[in-house]
């Protein structure tokens, strides 16, 4: 299940639990670049709980859309993953350090304050 919500001119929040299948794959890409659209320097709040992983369908749909994906990522400048298993805070922040203009900062769901503050700057 997910959730995407434009939260200001440059700033969207995803909140993601349970696992995905390929249609919500679909579901999720297409809302992601739908509600991005004109976002420049943008922030993005991503709230990861129950996270279980993707079905091979759900990767698939993904893959096939790399070039979406990177049209999405280009319009963010910082994202802030809350999530509660240290490993995928872990993985979010070395993903980060792949993906050039991008900074990914991870934090516990009890510091979600200063997520929120670290996302103005």
């Amino acid at each position: 299940m997910f959730q995407v919500t434009r939260n200001g001119e440059n700033r969207i929040d995803l909140a993601l639990s349970g696992k995905l299948d390929s249609h919500d794959m679909k579901a999720l890409l297409d809302e992601l670049s739908q509600t991005s659209e004109g976002i420049e320097h943008g922030r993005m709040l991503y709230r990861i709980s129950a996270f279980e992983f993707p079905t091979l369908g759900a990767v698939a749909v993904e893959l096939s859309r790399i070039p979406q994906l990177f049209r999405f990522v280009r319009r963010f400048e910082r994202m802030a993953v809350v999530a509660h298993k240290e490993w995928l805070r872990k993985a979010s922040e070395i993903e980060g350090s792949l993906i050039p203009g991008l900074t990914i900062k991870a934090f516990d769901p009890a510091q979600e304050e200063e997520a929120q503050a670290w996302l103005q700057h």
